[in-house]
């Protein structure tokens, strides 16, 4: 629920630590999303734009990173496929994570997809760990686009505009 503290992310980087998020900005937000996996050709653009635009974002007061499901065999994969940049990225996330997170999770339905997967989400965080807002999808498709979150986050963070959705 927004306003409340933030769950833990269950997860591991490339070199098999747990999983951190990067310090958020003075005054700004962290942002982190959820993304299906190696399998996904949206992922991997959206995913490849936030490890591009990644310095414009923490200029933006917004740090960012980027978690999924996939094992470490798939995750290797990603990494000589995506080009990553220095992005946090985790994997390795636990089902029980991904559900405490409300993130959909799916069976696999085509070949190149894991046996089970989350499907995409994106969390923004205070600095005091606590929930801001939650964009959560069942399909891949149709994601907020990293303008129009850095346009909206931005209004937020100037505007100290209040958690939304807690009633």
């Amino acid at each position: 629920m927004p306003a409340t503290t933030a769950p833990a992310i269950d997860a591991y980087t490339a070199d098999g630590a747990p999983f951190t998020l990067p310090a958020t900005p003075e005054g700004g937000l962290s942002v982190i999303f959820f993304y299906r996996g190696v399998h996904c050709p949206v992922c991997k653009t959206q995913i490849e734009e936030l490890a591009r635009r990644e310095d414009e974002l923490r200029a933006a007061g917004l740090a960012v990173a980027a978690v999924s499901m996939d094992d470490s065999e798939r995750f290797a994969r990603q990494g000589k496929e995506w080009d990553l940049g220095n992005l946090t990225i985790g994997h390795g996330l636990t089902e029980a994570s991904a559900r405490e997170w409300g993130l959909y999770l799916s069976n696999k339905a085509k070949d190149a997809e894991p046996v089970h997967f989350a499907e995409p989400g994106i969390a923004v965080l205070k600095a005091d760990g606590s929930i801001y807002a939650l964009y959560l999808q069942n399909t891949p498709f149709a994601r907020p686009r990293v303008d129009d979150l850095m346009q909206g986050l931005g209004f937020v963070m100037k505007n100290d505009y209040p958690v939304r959705g807690t009633a």
